[in-house]
């Protein structure tokens, strides 16, 4: 079986890309994630701002603890994005290689990238869960990977599963608004060209940024209550948290969350966080992307030595 270079390539450097943002941005995440964990009536609220658990790290003296979870969601973030960035390039040049096509249209980029998005996951729900219970507890309490996950059943380690399937929709609506986005642009430095008859088919970089950072705060936006619900679901128990007023034990279920949510916090309590959400995000995928295309011609180059090596090991073994 010929391994796929090229979807490797891919693979590998979103990855390290994931890997490196995940690190640099991860106190913002935790801070994010306590914030949005907590669903009390607002006169309880122990966080009314997201500053307000940074100021508790720093007064407790566990500043350190913001980086609690660490490397299990590295771990996620570096298996997820391998898997995503390998299953969107095998699939869309499988997708090219049957159809027989030169390109893939919008409708199908979208199939292509939720069917990965899919499998990514399946296969990292576990990581994603434990890596937000971790998150979640007290600071200076969090405990380790193969604990947390051993504590509890293994259903229990797939909470969320379900919003995260639902969750892949979040990238179809980015890439849906930034095509639309971009045409309109073009459209409009077209007519502004003489007697428009010079088309361009780019867009600078920063444009590029711009209507990256507006596709994703909008496909935020209309996904963040499902977001929030699922971060309530994989939140840690409220015992771990020292206060029983957290999160009930047995909100498990989407439902459950939200009636929560409602009663306690109103129609604004799904949209709780996020500000933080949309600038953890943006700066992510933005520190994702950069970092990936800075070092994948680097990544190609050295998987072309090592397919050249292969190659090289397997005529010996053939000779001898």
């Amino acid at each position: 079986m010929a391994v796929d270079f090229e979807s490797l390539t891919e693979a590998t450097s979103g990855a390290i890309g994931a890997l490196l943002s995940t690190t640099i941005l991860y106190p913002l995440d935790t801070c994010k994630t306590k914030y949005q964990a907590e669903v009390r009536a607002q006169g309880q609220a122990k966080y009314r701002h997201l500053s307000d658990v940074f100021l508790e790290a720093i007064s407790t003296g566990q500043v350190l603890s913001l980086y609690q979870g660490l490397g299990t969601k590295n771990l996620q973030s570096f298996i997820s994005q391998f898997i995503y960035f390998y299953g969107y390039s095998y699939f869309k040049k499988l997708y090219l290689r049957k159809s027989g096509r030169q390109s893939i249209g919008t409708k199908e980029n979208l199939i292509v990238a939720a069917v990965a998005g899919a499998c990514n996951a399946i296969v990292t729900q576990p990581l994603d869960t434990a890596a937000s219970r971790m998150q979640t507890s007290a600071f200076g309490k969090s405990k380790g990977l193969w604990r947390t996950l051993s504590e509890g059943t293994w259903s229990e380690a797939f909470d969320g599963l379900g919003i995260s399937l639902l969750l892949t929709s979040n990238p179809a609506i980015q890439y849906t608004v930034f095509d639309q986005l971009k045409q309109r642009l073009l459209k409009r430095q077209n007519s502004n060209t003489a007697g428009g008859e010079s088309s361009r088919e780019a867009i600078s970089a920063f444009s590029a940024f711009a209507l990256g950072a507006a596709s994703k705060s909008i496909a935020t936006f209309l996904t963040y209550p499902a977001i929030r619900c699922k971060v309530m679901i994989q939140a840690a128990d409220p015992d771990d948290d020292g206060s029983e007023e957290a999160r009930p034990k047995s909100s498990k279920t989407m439902s459950d969350v939200s009636c929560a949510i409602w009663k306690r916090e109103g129609l604004l309590g799904f949209f709780k966080g996020l500000q933080a959400q949309i600038l953890k995000t943006v700066l992510s995928s933005a520190l994702l992307l950069m970092i990936k295309e800075k070092i994948t011609r680097t990544t190609w180059v050295l998987m072309l030595a090592l397919q050249r090596y292969l190659l090289v090991m397997r005529g010996r073994l053939k000779n001898a």
